[in-house]
C-alpha cells in the first residue's frame, strides 16, 4: 500500500542553466545546465520522498526524454510508474539572468497523447490492489488528454476512500471541481481565471475561495498568493500565514513543493493547521534552490517553526 501516488500527465525534463544578460540575437554563453526530471505531480513526489514519505508517482513517458525522467527518479529513489507512450516527452528550460536575477521560463507543449494512452493511466489506478490514501493530480493536460481528465481520476477515487488533492488550472480545474475534491490549491491568477473575475480586493477572492468550499468543491482551499503569502479555508474558518524573508535563488517548484510537505503532514497525520504550516515551510524552502531543486528536508525543517498562523 502507497500513502500518496502523484499523477502527473504532462511530464517534462526540466532544463536550468545561467547567462551574464539576456539579450535578442546574440548568441548567450550560458553555465552548465543542470537537468531534472519535472511536472507538477512529479515534483510533488520528489519533496515527499525527501521528507522520508511514501510515494510513488505514476505519469506517462516517451522516447528519449521519457527514458530520462525515469532514470533521473530512480537516482533519487523515487519510486516511479511509467506508461509508455509513443509520443516524446517534453523538455522545459529555465534561464537565470546573472546580472539582474531575473528567472526566464520557457515551457514547452507536451506531445499528444493518443485515447489508449491517457485510459491506460487510468486503468492502472483502477487496478491498484489497495488504493493509495492520498491522489495528487498535478499540473497541465497534454494535447488530446480531454479536460476532464482529473475528473474523471477523482470520480474513480473518491468511492475508495481516496482523498484527492488538485493543482492544475484552466478547464483541468473547473472540471476536477466539479466532481469534488479534498483540498485545491490555485494560486490568485487561477481563482480569478476560474471565477472569470477580477478578484482584486481581499474580500472578493476570499469571498470566491470561502465559496468553493461551501458548494462542495473543495473540503479545503490553500490560496497561494506567492510573496504575498498563503490562505487556508474550510467550513471551519480560515487562517492566514504570512511569507517567510527568502532570498529567491528561483521561483520554480515552489507551489509543488507546498502540495509535497503539506500531503505528506496530512498522510503522517498532522492536524491541518500544521500540515499547512509545512507547506508554507516547504514553499519557503523551494525558493532556495536553483532550478527545479525543489525543497530540502533540512530546509523545510529549519524554517517551519518560523511559519506563523493567522
Amino acid at each position: 500500500m502507497t500513502d500518496i501516488l502523484t499523477v502527473t500527465m504532462n511530464p517534462a525534463v526540466d532544463i536550468a542553466t545561467s547567462t551574464g544578460t539576456v539579450t535578442p540575437t546574440h548568441k548567450l554563453r550560458c553555465d552548465i545546465p543542470r537537468r531534472h526530471p519535472g511536472g507538477g505531480g512529479i515534483n510533488v513526489a520528489r519533496v515527499v520522498h525527501r521528507l522520508a514519505g511514501d510515494c510513488a508517482a505514476l505519469y506517462p513517458a516517451g522516447g528519449v526524454n521519457g527514458e530520462l525522467i525515469q532514470h533521473l527518479l530512480d537516482e533519487e529513489g523515487v519510486n516511479s510508474i511509467c506508461i509508455d507512450i509513443a509520443g516524446e516527452t517534453r523538455e522545459s528550460f529555465s534561464v537565470s539572468e546573472s546580472s539582474t536575477g531575473l528567472e526566464y521560463r520557457f515551457v514547452l507543449p507536451g506531445p499528444e497523447l493518443m485515447p489508449h494512452e491517457w485510459q491506460a493511466c487510468l486503468d492502472h489506478f483502477s487496478a491498484l490492489a489497495v488504493p493509495p490514501r492520498y491522489l495528487v493530480a498535478s499540473g497541465s493536460l497534454p494535447p488530446g488528454v480531454p479536460v476532464d481528465f482529473y475528473a474523471r481520476l477523482t470520480r474513480l477515487a473518491k468511492p475508495l476512500g481516496v482523498k484527492v488533492v488538485l493543482d492544475t488550472s484552466g478547464p483541468a480545474l473547473a472540471a476536477a471541481l466539479e466532481a469534488g475534491v479534498y483540498l485545491v490549491k490555485p494560486s490568485l491568477r487561477e481563482l480569478r481565471d476560474l471565477f472569470s473575475q477580477t478578484l482584486e480586493t481581499e474580500s472578493q477572492w476570499r469571498r470566491a475561495a470561502e465559496q468553493l468550499v461551501v458548494q462542495g468543491k473543495a473540503e479545503v482551499v490553500v490560496l497561494s498568493l506567492g510573496e504575498g503569502g498563503a490562505w487556508l479555508f474550510t467550513n471551519e474558518g480560515a487562517c492566514f500565514a504570512p511569507s517567510l524573508p527568502i532570498k529567491v535563488v528561483s521561483a520554480i517548484g515552489a507551489g509543488d513543493s507546498f502540495v509535497g510537505a503539506m500531503v505528506w503532514a496530512l498522510a503522517r497525520g498532522l492536524e491541518l493547521k500544521a500540515a499547512f504550516r509545512y507547506g508554507v515551510a516547504a514553499g519557503s524552502a523551494a525558493l532556495l534552490s536553483k532550478g527545479t531543486g525543489l525543497s530540502l528536508s533540512e530546509d523545510v525543517a529549519r524554517l517551519y517553526g518560523d511559519v506563523r498562523l493567522i
